[in-house]
């Protein structure tokens, strides 16, 4: 996570923005954030830059992207 300046998380329709240059969240909230319930890694993942997108969310990928 040192190299993530940005986080999104979706799940469903709700997408939760960490932005972790002024916010620095405890480590449960962020493995709650990126990991599923048996432990994995959430997918989709998608690593723009220093950017991490985790799950999926039309308009997060299309701001994320530069997508219009």
């Amino acid at each position: 996570m040192k190299d993530i300046d940005e986080i999104y998380s979706a799940r469903g329709r709700k997408v939760v923005h960490v932005d972790l240059r002024t916010e620095r969240p405890d480590r449960a909230s962020l493995v709650g954030l990126i990991l599923g319930p048996t432990g994995n890694l959430r997918a989709p993942v998608l690593r723009v830059g220093r950017t991490l997108v985790v799950g999926f969310d039309e308009d997060t990928y299309k701001r994320v992207l530069g997508v219009r």
